[in-house]
């Protein structure tokens, strides 16, 4: 079973334009966590806090899952794609060898909160085409239990829901999960496979660990997850292969060595992107 080995805060910071956001893996407690990157939450109802957006920005050798709980968000890019990210909805953006995009908010008031995780990409898959999964959310599975749990299933697999999202190399486990006050959610994964729940509302339990909202639990290695509703609470349950290779990263360029790095630079600032 499971437990917690360590909780880290989120830390508050902001991002693109100004966008306030909370920030755990990447932030100075939690640099990486094999095979992520980062973790971003954002919520605010105060439009100055997101209005901005994120503008023209480029990535490379990873990608970038973007989950939408409340608002509007335009994504484009400079390859003409382009999609609207509802309040449910998901997109898993493999960068790949390179690309230029934009996330901006399609509202000007009311709320606006979500996730953005970034996955690393092995060394083999680093150039890659770029390649959107574009989900809606009515086309995530959502399996609801006689005890009260709510789980929606972006990537994996819980009882018959399989999520929508496929082709992904280090077969990432993606979940949306309320669980009531009293109740308990299990969850069987390979033992070996990098895991962490973030709660972002009320708080629960991992065996005589109390995770918070707002904070970032890592869980260590093994086969089964049990997580309980301390006073009821809602999280995401995240789990991925590890990838075990060096990492170099200069903001949006994920690569392996420095050489790669200063070839990501040259190609974005050749306009090869």
């Amino acid at each position: 079973m499971r437990r917690i080995t360590r909780i880290i805060p989120a830390q508050t910071t902001s991002d693109g334009a100004g966008v306030v956001l909370k920030r755990s893996i990447g932030s100075a407690g939690l640099r990486r966590l094999d095979p992520f990157l980062m973790l971003d939450n954002f919520g605010t109802s105060n439009p100055d806090d997101y209005i901005a957006g994120f503008p023209d920005h480029p990535h490379r050798g990873f990608e970038t899952v973007t989950y939408m709980i409340k608002g509007l968000m335009r994504h484009r890019d400079n390859t003409g794609a382009e999609g609207l990210l509802k309040p449910g909805g998901v997109q898993w953006m493999t960068a790949g060898r390179g690309l230029v995009h934009s996330e901006m908010p399609e509202q000007s008031e009311g709320e606006m909160s979500g996730f953005q995780l970034w996955v690393n990409l092995p060394a083999s898959s680093k150039m890659c085409d770029p390649r959107y999964q574009d989900i809606d959310p009515d086309d995530i599975p959502e399996v609801d239990t006689p005890d009260g749990l709510h789980v929606r299933v972006i990537a994996g697999q819980y009882a018959d829901a399989v999520g929508p999202i496929s082709g992904i190399s280090v077969d990432p486990t993606f979940l949306d999960v309320t669980v009531p006050a009293g109740g308990r959610f299990t969850y069987s994964l390979p033992a070996d496979h990098t895991c962490f729940i973030y709660p972002f509302e009320g708080a629960v339990k991992v065996g005589e660990r109390r995770a918070s909202a707002g904070a970032l639990a890592i869980l260590e290695d093994g086969e089964e997850i049990a997580v309980e509703g301390a006073d009821g609470g809602r999280f995401i349950l995240v789990a991925g292969k590890p990838i075990g290779e060096p990492v170099v990263q200069h903001g949006p360029f994920v690569m392996n060595t420095q050489a790669e790095i200063e070839q990501a630079v040259q190609d974005f600032q050749a306009g090869r992107f």
